[in-house]
C-alpha cells in the first residue's frame, strides 16, 4: 500500500538564488498562534484556507504558502491563490524578491538566517520584509528526505 503524500515534491531549482517580480501576486490570509514562534494549529488553518480555495475551484500555485512571524505569539500565514478568493481575506504582494532555500532541521534556523542576511549583504540588497516558507509538512518531509525551508525577502 503507497504511503499518502499530501505534499507535491519540492523544485528547489526552481527558488534557490532567485530576483522574483510579483505584481499584484493573489494570497489569502490566515493567523496563527503561537508559543515562542513555534505555530499551534499551523495544519487547521491551512487546511481552512485551502477548503475556501478548493470550494472556489481555484487553485494554489507552486503551493506556495508564506509564513510572516510578526511576534513570538503569532504567525500570519499566506497562500497563494490564483484568483481572489470572495469571502477569504484576501491580499496581494507586489514588487522585487530575493529567495533562497535551506535544507535541514527547523533548529537551524538561526544559522540560515545569519546566511541569508550574509548573502543580502553581498548581492547590496536592502530587505524590508522577510517571510518564511515551509515546503512540506513533517510527515511528507520524511517521506522526501528532506526538509526544504525558503526563506523570501522583499528587497528594495
Amino acid at each position: 500500500m503507497k504511503e499518502e503524500i499530501c505534499c507535491p515534491e519540492f523544485n528547489k531549482d526552481s527558488w534557490d538564488d532567485k530576483l522574483i517580480n510579483w505584481n499584484n501576486k493573489n494570497f489569502i490570509k490566515g493567523k496563527v498562534p503561537t508559543f515562542l514562534f513555534m505555530p499551534i494549529g499551523y495544519g487547521k488553518v491551512i487546511s481552512k484556507l485551502q477548503k475556501q480555495i478548493d470550494e472556489k475551484g481555484a487553485n494554489i500555485p507552486d503551493y506556495l504558502c508564506l509564513s510572516d512571524h510578526t511576534s513570538k505569539w503569532n504567525m500570519d500565514i499566506l497562500l497563494a491563490t490564483s484568483t481572489p478568493i470572495e469571502g477569504a481575506n484576501n491580499v496581494t504582494l507586489s514588487g522585487n524578491y530575493y529567495s533562497k532555500v535551506y535544507e535541514g532541521p527547523f533548529k537551524d534556523t538561526g544559522k540560515w538566517m545569519t546566511d541569508f542576511d550574509n548573502i543580502l549583504k553581498e548581492k547590496n540588497y536592502k530587505s524590508s520584509k522577510l517571510y518564511m516558507w515551509y515546503t512540506t509538512c513533517p510527515k511528507c518531509a520524511k517521506k522526501y528526505g528532506k526538509n526544504y525551508t525558503v526563506v523570501i525577502a522583499k528587497i528594495e
